[in-house]
């Protein structure tokens, strides 16, 4: 049993040591070397003796370190990965990401809050947790990215709230071939913005 639990402990890490640096595992990732059971206590293992670090419920990463701020969490890029994975689907910004990137808002959004055309869940990291909210593809199956995160922003300000100022805005911030890849993707967005896509599109010329 001892000889066992040595060589599911020494698969595991060596398949964390020879992977990316930078990734964050799930147990998900080592079944084919044992059962769910196995795996959970041959990372627990690795956790105890240092050779891996817990980022959460259920995720392990390489430990890091920083000369002065001592040991290190996954980073943001590994983070995201990990959502990607998990989502079962695209994952984009939220909304209030879009307008703020886009100029129509200065709220500052929460980095744990992401959408995704696949199911809802939360994602356990550390203290805190990642949100993911189901988005119908509709919304972002367009042809130029620019196009979806305008409709992300604008669904996330509501209809009432879109007014000559946000058009103005959009006009200022999307490029002039943004602007005409907006008629392609029109189809994608509720009406109401596929109207504003129009209104953007065949004014070319504005600044």
């Amino acid at each position: 049993m001892i000889k066992h639990a040595d060589s599911i402990d020494s698969a595991i890490l060596d398949r964390i040591r020879s992977g990316p640096q930078d990734r964050v595992w799930t147990p998900q990732d080592f079944l084919d070397l044992g059962s769910r059971a196995a795996v959970d206590k041959a990372l627990s293992r690795n956790c105890q003796n240092g050779t891996i670090c817990r980022a959460g419920r259920g995720l392990y990463h390489l430990p890091r370190n920083h000369p002065a701020l001592g040991a290190l969490g996954p980073s943001y890029d590994a983070m995201q990965d990990l959502i990607q994975r998990k989502a079962g689907g695209q994952i984009f910004p939220t909304g209030a990401h879009a307008a703020n990137v886009l100029g129509l808002s200065d709220q500052v959004p929460m980095k744990s809050w992401h959408l995704t055309t696949g199911p809802s869940r939360r994602i356990r990291s550390g203290k805190s947790d990642i949100v993911l909210r189901h988005i119908s593809p509709r919304f972002v199956s367009t042809k130029n990215p620019k196009s979806a995160q305008v409709i992300l922003a604008l669904r996330w300000l509501g209809k009432r709230a879109v007014d000559d100022d946000v058009i103005s805005k959009l006009r200022r911030n999307l490029s002039l071939s943004d602007r005409a890849d907006l008629l392609a993707d029109a189809a994608c967005a509720p009406a109401w913005i596929a109207d504003i896509f129009h209104q953007l599109a065949h004014d070319p010329t504005a600044a």
